[in-house]
């Protein structure tokens, strides 16, 4: 055999044992990354670390040989040994990557330049080495991989690169309207974003975040497990965007893109199971789409000051909405969405940073609405009349962030960060004075001519137009190595509030829904609640009221935290860390209704054992505890007075031009004006009462094991490896709705009946006994215990378990590639935060855990469920000038529900109408996932790039085609079964949202 490769190879496994002996912490969501390295020991020795952007440390070698440099800024660096003050070695061109360590050895053997693979710098005749200083399960995506993949220009979209990570229900978008990402089986209001270190969080909700302008992204690490007790606020996943930065030298550049829509396919119709057509949807293709950025970077004064801007303009132009058979209108809207990003760098002194970011990313719609006549044929339909125009809005976020790095000693490291974001919800409506008609396919044909009347009401439910966020985030972070020891403490304090948030139904603040029902069969069979039969044909309609607000409601989110990277051997890494989160909500008078202020300890242990000391096969594992917090949204339904009612008529005609019922006749219920499932009526309660004096906050515990192995086949060099993941969600947060047994379990207390009942819900912890404060007629409180067995309901349950696999090609200089598969089975009877199978966006307050109604046979395959995911993608550099570039995801389907009213007898005991686990009039159990699955997906993007020889390949002509194969497949359908009692709904299994139909993207790019 060739003894040369095994000679040099253990000459770097001797290199490698020492160096990772002190790999200086970077934490999971940070934006630096860090050095470490060994050097022959000698007197007089230290190695000075120099960036493009003026960055030099200079840091002594300890007695082992060993180095290390944490919190530097990303970009490319030299490394030079250095003795007695002159340069006797140098490695350069090592780039870093975010949250991890890249380590530079200095042996005799060493080359010239360092070759960066993957997260380690390792000698150009190594394997590709693999990151064994980290413990976490991580994707990082770099510019220069961006500029190379397929992708569409959104941080949710670059996300799904990473194992585990898929788009979720389309129901849910981001204030700027992306839609969001489950990781590993949570919710998609389960995750946390960052920019440069700071939390952009959406503080209302918790969907999304604000994110860069794509061309201002340096690199975005995905984060899908095992993070360090520095962060928390996630029990789903992380997306963690770290800006560009000026270097030493100008550079300008600018680029367009266009989608025009001769290269669009045309999107399918939506038809009913029975064949009808429901949406006509070959019409909505005439948008065309473009988009451009300009940049610019370099320094303001050498080697100390230096920036970095980034515009970005995307429009949509001329596009088309054509709505379903019961909506009746079709919309002709634009979008306009302006985002920019600015970074100024100032080292102050080689051991004092000061950086400053500023960033801001929105999205404009504008449209006009029009009467849309499909007629009683199954083609397409005619425009008709100009109904006004469309709600306009305006919603988005800006930030800005100072943030000091000193490095005090060799041996201590601080970071402080400071931050504020005001995100922005406005919107000015259109339409008319007019009554909103929902469900207008409920008509009796018999007064609408078999054609569904929707009236010139154009807007939904109405939100405030001054609706805004505040969120201020400041961080502290010590870090101190001491022997085999780098210990980091801190604190991570987040405030945030929210105002004049709420919403109002359209025109006169109320609107008209339509039903049919079996004629004999009561509507609802709630107690206090009840509402009798329609009798006649079975037709009915409701007078719906939904009016929620506050003027201003506050979270505040308080942590601390300490971790120890001990270096147990030169093969054995350990990670000990413990976080505390506190979190208080306040209600609209500044009261708190949640207060999770006793230590909510959040352990962290992750190992890494590099088991042949040559960074060539990692064995890892962690376990940690994740703590969520509950987003200011909470406070509308929970703890501020929101009004929820609904009055029962049946009807003797339908006015033509507004679709408003007609001869309106009293249906007899429990309750008049309207009846309300909850006891929604407009009455604020009491804070003290709102939530279980008990309640704990909510956290998933997490357990991952895996294995990376870098090895040599076919003559290339490879890295594979397998990782188990299981979570389990234990302890949720959610509001209980059963205020009859409250009721009679007060009274069975001693407590007074309508006192015990409250507002009606509880926010509790489901699954766990309450304690819930009652009011007393002598003033004060009494403590009323509910155990869970009476609400007979239940234990909490959700799981997820995966095995992820890969096999990775790093790049050569010509080509690379990764390819994934992922079996995965994520189950319970609770998805989480929201609700994807019905869009409930209550996060946190969603029907799970109402009553015991819709919890009965709720156990079964979760909505983000994807048994088997396949992801590919890479690119090839055919020449100098060429380059060619593929991604290509296969995910099988989720699960379908069939929601309807309970059981055969058809009872809707709870007022919640078809919301329980049955299906059809039969009222067959249907626990999620038995009533089958949404289809397969294979969607399949390329991409083509030339940069000419002549222009310096400088400049850049570009083509993307996604989607190549035009596959639409349905990825959520309609789930509830029953448009009334005893009634199938034509609805049921309709689409609603479809994959993207395919388009092709042309770019020119200069670089200069």
């Amino acid at each position: 055999m060739n003894r040369g490769a095994t000679l040099r190879r253990t000459a770097l496994a001797a290199a490698v044992a020492a160096g990772v002996a002190l790999a200086s912490p970077v934490f999971a969501q940070s934006s630096t990354g860090s050095i470490f390295g060994t050097a022959p020991v000698a007197a007089g020795e230290t190695v000075l670390i120099q960036s493009d952007s003026g960055v030099s440390r200079e840091v002594s070698i300890d007695a082992n040989g060993r180095y290390s440099a944490a919190s530097l800024p990303l970009g490319t660096y030299k490394v030079s040994l250095k003795k007695d003050g002159n340069v006797v070695e140098t490695r350069s061109n090592v780039t870093l990557v975010v949250g991890a360590g890249t380590q530079v050895s200095f042996v005799a053997a060493a080359s010239d330049d360092a070759k960066s693979l993957g997260a380690v710098t390792v000698m150009a005749n190594a394997l590709p080495a693999i990151d064994v200083s980290q413990v976490d399960s991580r994707t990082v995506i770099t510019s220069e991989q961006l500029a190379k993949l397929p992708l569409q220009r959104s941080a949710e979209a670059i996300a799904t690169l990473a194992p585990g990570v898929n788009t979720g229900s389309g129901y849910f978008t981001s204030s700027t309207g992306q839609v969001l990402n489950s990781f590993g089986g949570s919710s998609i209001a389960e995750n946390a974003y960052y920019i440069n270190g700071f939390n952009t969080s959406d503080p209302l909700h918790n969907f999304g975040g604000l994110t860069l302008p794509y061309g201002a992204v340096d690199q975005e690490q995905v984060l899908t497990g095992g993070y360090g007790a520095a962060y928390g606020r996630s029990d789903g996943g992380v997306i963690n965007q770290v800006g560009k930065r000026g270097t030493n030298d100008w550079h300008f550049g600018g680029q367009v893109l266009m989608q025009p829509s001769w290269a669009q396919s045309n999107p399918d119709n939506y038809y009913l199971t029975n064949g009808q057509l429901y949406r006509y949807r070959q019409d909505n293709n005439n948008q065309s789409t473009y988009t451009y950025d300009a940049y610019f970077g370099g320094p303001l004064i050498k080697d100390k000051l230096y920036v970095f801007g980034a515009v970005e303009g995307y429009q949509q132009q001329n596009g088309v909405n054509v709505g379903t058979v019961a909506n009746g209108t079709a919309k002709t809207y634009s979008y306009s969405d302006p985002k920019w990003y600015a970074k100024v760098d100032w080292n102050i002194t080689d051991n004092n940073i000061l950086e400053l970011t500023g960033a801001s990313n929105k999205t404009e719609y504008n449209g006009n609405t029009y009467a849309y006549n499909y007629g009683t044929g199954n083609g397409k339909g005619s425009w008709g009349s100009y109904l006004g125009p469309d709600t306009e809005t305006k919603n988005g976020a800006d930030l800005w962030i100072a943030k000091y790095t000193g490095y005090i000693t060799d041996s201590l490291t601080v970071d402080a960060l400071y931050g504020k974001m005001h995100q922005i919800s406005y919107s000015n409506v259109g339409g008319s004075d007019a009554s909103r008609i929902i469900d207008a396919q409920y008509q009796n044909p018999a007064y609408n001519g078999g054609v569904p009347i929707v009236g010139p009401q154009t807007s939904g439910s109405v939100a405030n137009p001054d609706a805004h966020d505040h969120t201020t985030n400041y961080r502290l972070d010590i870090n101190y190595k001491i022997g085999s020891h780098s210990i980091t403490a801190g604190i991570d304090n987040l405030n945030v509030s929210s105002y004049d948030i709420g919403n109002i139904e359209p025109g006169p603040g109320y609107s008209w829904e339509y039903g049919q029902g079996d004629p004999n069969t009561p509507i609802s069979t709630a107690a206090g609640a009840g509402v009798g039969a329609p009798g006649g044909d079975g037709y009915y309609v409701d007078k719906y009221i939904y009016t929620t607000g506050a003027a201003v409601v506050h979270v505040k989110q308080r942590a601390q935290f300490i971790e120890d990277q001990w270096q147990v051997n030169d093969r054995v890494l350990l990670s000990l860390g413990l976080r505390n989160d506190q979190f208080t909500n306040y209600n609209p008078d500044s009261v708190p209704y949640i207060r999770l202020s006793k230590p909510n300890w959040a352990p962290r242990i992750g190992v890494s054992w590099d088991v042949y000391g040559d960074s060539s096969l990692k064995v890892y594992g962690n376990a940690g505890r994740y703590y969520l917090d509950e987003p200011t949204n909470v406070a509308i339904r929970a703890a501020a007075g929101s009004t929820y009612t609904r009055q029962y008529f049946t009807y003797t005609g339908i006015d033509p031009a507004t679709g408003a019922p007609t001869g309106l006749a009293q249906i007899p219920q429990d309750i008049y004006p309207g009846v309300s499932a909850d006891k929604e009526y407009g009455q604020p309660p009491d804070p003290k009462t709102v939530t279980s004096s008990n309640v704990k906050a909510e956290y998933q515990d997490e357990y991952i094991a895996g294995v990376d192995k870098a090895f040599e086949m076919f003559g290339e060099k490879w890295t594979a490896g397998a990782k188990a993941t299981y979570r389990v969600l234990r302890n949720d947060l959610d509001d209980i709705c059963d205020y009859p047994t409250f009721g009679a379990v007060g009274v069975s207390q001693g407590f007074d009946e309508a006192a015990a009942e409250g507002s009606g819900c509880y926010v509790m912890n489901p699954g766990r006994t309450a304690d819930i404060n009652v009011p007393l007629a002598t003033g004060g409180y009494g403590t009323m215990v509910v155990p869970w067995s009476a609400l007979g309901m239940p234990s909490l349950l959700r799981k997820y378990v995966a095995l992820d696999t890969y096999l990775e090609h790093p790049f050569d200089g010509k080509w690379y590639a990764k390819i994934m598969y992922t079996w995965s089975h994520n189950y319970g009877n609770t998805e989480g935060s929201v609700r994807s199978d019905i869009g409930q966006q209550d996060v946190s307050q969603t029907e799970d855990w109402d009553n015991k109604g819709v919890m009965t046979y709720a156990n079964g395959d979760q909505a983000n469920d994807r048994r088997h995911q396949i992801k590919a993608y890479g690119y090839y550099q055919v020449t100098p000038e060429w380059l060619v570039g593929a991604n290509v995801q296969i995910l099988s389907g989720t699960p379908i529900v069939c929601l309807g009213y309970f059981g055969p007898q058809q009872a809707d005991d709870y007022n919640y109408g078809a919301s329980y686990h049955f299906c059809g009039p039969n009222g067959t159990p249907a626990a999620p996932g038995s009533t089958g699955r949404t289809p397969w997906t294979e969607l399949v993007s390329l991409n083509a790039e030339y940069r000419p020889d002549w222009a310096q390949h400088k400049l850049a002509f570009s083509v993307q085609v996604y989607n190549l194969f035009d596959q639409q497949r349905a990825t959520e359908l309609y789930g509830t079964s029953e448009s009334g009692p005893g009634q199938a709904s034509t609805l049921y299994k309709v689409p609603l949202f479809y994959t993207t139909p395919r388009y092709v993207q042309f770019g020119v790019s200069y670089d200069f």
